[in-house]
């Protein structure tokens, strides 16, 4: 036998740790038993005298690069977690599955032809591996992928239930409050009866109307609905895109293609009509307050009037344009109007002809006439990203319409412009512009040579040439009819509000930046929508007999725009190349026989699967329904009390009880299935309210990435470290000086360090121990290599205070421990437990290394203490502290094993270090009782010969504070 066999080397912790790793996966070790249904055991459920918890992570995306270093850190976290409550005798449940559609196995499939599943399925074969590998305590019989039609069958029937839904606003809720969706079934029997009367209030009953009428109507209350919208049309892609795949120069994330807004028939959700539950429920959640304050922003719920501007000539045909303002009270010092692009009024009012006599050519574009110059500025506008367009700092364009409006304060007309950084999507699309109270309105009056009236007095001293966008008296705010002059802002709005209204010129209103959610994909690799359109192009679900609508092979996936400039194309579906299958006679069930139909050939964003998958890893085995209610509530139920944090008297609203993941995806994913789950809390399927309880957000791990002279990115591990001419490091690539920074690690960066490699060189529980020891999981921290060596020490300490090295044998005394080590022990016990209970893994794993340091001390480790020692470190680095348990002389996992306990006695301090400050300025410690008096410590402080020599002159006074200090100020 070697001289090493026994020593812990990288080469020992592979061989261990793959053992283990197939003795929990032989012994379902993880595995949570349900209350009912295929993974049920009522009997073990109710043996878990700690109850249970649900903790997950984050989607992952199956990458055809695999796993980095910088993944692990919310699996590690979630899994030392996990490990810890089994300990504490709860039934956890933590499993993984992969989100499996998206846009770059279908661009990779573009490239080569392979089938995206292809792709996807070898990608998930790697990142399974490298997970299994990290020794995660996962619930593998629960993993799941979007692509799959067991599971893709069930997000469709999702869409089904929220297609065949409306959001009924006087509908109670089982706490009183009102507004839930009902199903669209009860409003067209609302219809039928005359319950509920129609829109067009034209004589005519339910019945009277033609089934395209009748669609109108309900698709106009339907959750789910088809709409035309202005969205980010990518030629080069073929697709529609999110804003978030859009970068700030308005091309798109993947590929680097131009983006161009365009109207497009989109399948929508309704969101909106939740958005102020979706605002108002965040008290309810243990998020941390900044993922909150993002949703909020994100809402955009604001209060203020909606004020109508009458067009200049106008036909009653053409509508005034609406605004919202959340400062009516500036109304007088609206001096031009603002309409986004995309608005739909600006065909109407720009007039025809050329422009008239004296208009200001600063206003024109160089254009000859108005339609000349809205149609160049607007296909300019739509080649600039929304972000782009909001960017602050950014030169003011615009172009005049030729058109005014009326402003209804004062009568005067408004020259109307289009302009950029007004957004379709945000408010009605349009603007009053106040150019003394808003800044931006302040910089385009002042490139177009427009008024500038203040409404608002501007405090002492600030500048002329800048708006004021504080509070003050009104100035300049008076009619025949109305005086707001010296009212502060808010009572300048509540008058304004009542006058608009009183004139018919407005109205208090809540508007909102959330739109509806654009939910259409223009791609292949996606859940097919379960919708058919008859021939009067009315749609229809399928019946829930006929999913999942499986996604049928086609003869290719690239798109069929192939000018990736061409703004005005328009997409085809890859799925509409499949005749066969777009075009099929169907029987719906609903009396109309086998009849003519189109399925939609638009494909379902991967925010569909990901919106849900928490509640199939419940029940995923279930035929019949999504998940039982015994299961979803078992899991996911309300609890008695609310969650920490709450609002006094607040209800718990069920949940995850731990869902950890990165801060890019704390607005969208989490509100998009927060949406999804309210939806289907409303209709009864389920009793949770919310569907995370509580989220945490881990910060990036961040490595070196280096830039040549063009600035572009150079792979990391081909860079060579050199001596610079002034001594300090250098860095070259293929002999080329490079520069060095730090960022996210990943692909872009070129700097992925990848877990295989660690694996290899040091064995996944001491990468799982750097990772954690790295600092607090919320913040994020540079990876280095080198560093890691350290927690491989720890470990190899560890296991010379259980193992010699020599003979393999146990090396522990069964000798009693003595007082010093036994409060050792257990203060460090008490603090493991508060850490992991608090996420703190960083400051528990430097608990855990001076403990085992304080047993090295002693020469051999009392077994009374390293049992302890091995069960803590068994959440953070399983695979050694299973080995040394077992060797220990256990012939079960620790697993389930309970958690170390803190004796109470022993955690009471019986002396404590006291600082003496002379002046506020520490000159000695002293080691007291704990217990010491005021007067007791005084005494001894002064008696200290550093304080006598200081203090020969007299004392001034003395301050204790018993028993930690003692500030002395001499004479």
């Amino acid at each position: 036998m070697s001289e090493t066999a026994h020593r812990y080397t990288a080469e020992l912790a592979d061989r261990i740790e793959l053992a283990w790793q197939d003795r929990w996966e032989a012994s379902g070790a993880f595995d949570a038993p349900n209350p009912s249904g295929p993974f049920a055991d009522p009997e073990a459920v109710a043996s878990f005298e700690g109850g249970h918890l649900l903790v997950l992570d984050m989607f992952p995306y199956p990458s055809g690069a695999g796993l980095h270093v910088g993944h692990p850190l919310g699996y590690i976290a979630t899994d030392v977690f996990s490990r810890y409550h089994r300990m504490l005798g709860k039934n956890v449940l933590h499993c993984l599955g992969y989100d499996a559609f998206g846009l770059p196995a279908e661009q990779y499939a573009v490239q080569t032809g392979q089938h995206p599943r292809v792709t996807t399925e070898a990608n998930i074969v790697i990142m399974a591996r490298q997970l299994r590998r990290l020794g995660l305590g996962l619930d593998n019989r629960r993993a799941i992928e979007t692509m799959d039609p067991d599971y893709y069958r069930w997000t469709q029937w999702i869409f089904l239930t929220i297609f065949n839904s409306w959001y009924d606003r006087d509908a109670p809720r089982p706490d009183g409050s009102l507004g839930r969706a009902r199903p669209i079934s009860e409003l067209v029997a609302e219809y039928a009866s005359g319950e509920r009367p129609l829109p067009a209030d034209d004589g005519r009953d339910w019945a009277d109307l033609g089934e395209v009428e009748r669609a109108d109507i309900l698709d106009s209350h339907r959750l789910a609905y088809a709409s035309e919208a202005p969205v980010n049309w990518c030629p080069g892609l073929g697709t529609v895109l999110s804003n978030e795949e859009v970068t700030n120069d308005g091309r798109s994330e993947r590929g680097n293609f131009p983006v161009f807004k365009r109207n497009l028939r989109q399948w929508m959700m309704r969101i909106t009509d939740y958005s102020d539950r979706l605002a108002d429920d965040l008290d309810r959640v243990q998020w941390p307050s900044k993922v909150k304050a993002m949703q909020r922003n994100w809402i955009g719920r604001s209060e203020g009037a909606r004020v109508a501007f009458p067009i200049v000539g106008a036909q009653d045909t053409v509508d005034p344009i609406e605004v919202f303002t959340t400062r009516p009270d500036t109304l007088f010092g609206a001096t031009f109007m603002v309409l986004a692009p995309e608005h739909p009024l600006v065909d109407a009012v720009v007039p025809q002809g050329d422009w008239a006599d004296g208009t200001n050519p600063a206003w024109t574009g160089g254009e000859a006439s108005p339609q000349a110059a809205v149609t160049a500025y607007r296909l300019a506008a739509s080649r600039r990203s929304d972000v782009e367009r909001q960017t602050e700092g950014k030169d003011k364009t615009g172009v005049f319409t030729g058109a005014y409006a009326v402003n209804p304060a004062t009568g005067a007309p408004l020259p109307i412009f289009v302009a950029d950084y007004v957004l379709m999507g945000y408010g009605t699309g349009a603007i009053m512009a106040v150019p003394g109270q808003d800044e931006r309105d302040w910089d385009f009056a002042t490139a177009f040579g427009l008024p500038k009236i203040r409404t608002v007095q501007p405090t002492e001293g600030h500048p002329e040439d800048e708006a004021f966008t504080g509070d003050g008296p009104a100035i300049n705010s008076a009619n025949d009819t109305l005086d707001l002059n010296g009212m502060p802002v808010a009572e300048a709005k509540a008058a304004m509000i009542d006058w608009l209204v009183e004139h018919g010129h407005g109205e208090a209103t809540i508007s909102y930046k959330l739109r509806d959610w654009l939910f259409s994909r223009q791609r292949y690799w996606g859940e097919p929508f379960p919708i058919v359109f008859d021939t009067d192009g009315v749609a229809h679900g399928v019946p829930e007999s006929m999913l999942p609508v499986e996604l049928p092979d086609v003869p290719d996936y690239s798109p069929r725009t192939f000018d990736p400039e061409d703004a005005q194309s328009s997409p085809e579906p890859p799925l509409g190349r499949v005749a066969e299958w777009v075009d099929v006679d169907l029987d719906l069930g609903d009396g109309r026989g086998v009849q003519r139909y189109r399925r939609e050939t638009n494909t379902m964003p991967n925010w569909a699967g990901s919106c849900w998958y928490y509640l199939r890893y419940l029940d995923p085995e279930n035929r019949e329904e999504l998940v039982s209610a015994e299961t979803e509530e078992y899991w996911l139920g309300p609890r008695d009390e609310a969650v920490n944090g709450a609002p006094a008297g607040t209800r718990d609203p069920g949940g995850v009880d731990l869902y950890i993941g990165g801060v890019e995806h704390a607005v969208l994913h989490l509100l998009y299935a927060r949406f999804w789950h309210k939806v289907l809390f409303d209709l009864g399927h389920v009793s949770s309210e919310e569907p995370f309880r509580t989220y945490f957000a881990q910060g990036y791990i961040q490595a070196p990435a280096f830039t040549d002279s063009r600035g572009q990115y150079v792979e990391a591990s081909e860079v060579e470290e050199v001596a610079g001419d002034d001594g300090h490091p250098a860095f070259t690539w293929n002999d080329q000086p490079v520069t060095r920074e730090f960022g996210k690690i990943g692909k872009s960066l070129k700097n992925m360090v990848s877990p295989d490699d660690m694996y290899a060189a040091y064995g996944a529980d001491t990468l799982r121990l750097y990772e954690m020891g790295l600092g607090p999981l919320e913040q994020s921290k540079p990876w280095d290599t080198r560093a890691i060596v350290g927690s491989q020490r720890f470990l190899q300490r560890l296991w010379r205070n259980v193992i010699d090295e020599e003979t393999g044998e146990v090396r522990v005394s069964d000798a009693p421990l003595d007082d010093a080590t036994s409060r050792v022990l257990h203060r460090t016990i008490d603090a493991v437990r508060r850490d992991f209970d608090e996420l703190g893994f960083n400051t528990a794993i430097a608990r855990l290394i001076e403990l085992n340091n304080a047993l090295t001390k002693l020469g051999t480790a009392p077994r009374e203490a390293v049992e302890p020692l091995v069960l803590m470190v068994a959440p953070l680095a399983p695979h050694i502290a299973e080995e040394l348990w077992s060797r220990l002389g256990h012939d079960v996992s620790l697993t389930h094993a309970p958690f170390p306990v803190a004796d109470t006695a022993l955690l009471v301090e019986e002396t404590v270090t006291c600082v003496v400050q002379i002046k506020g300025k520490v000159r000695d410690r002293i080691e007291v009782p704990a217990d010491i008096s005021e007067d007791e410590l005084r005494q001894q402080a002064l008696a200290l010969p550093k304080v006598v020599e200081a203090t020969a002159g007299g004392v001034r006074t003395v301050i204790v504070r018993a028993p930690k200090l003692v500030n002395v100020v001499p004479l």
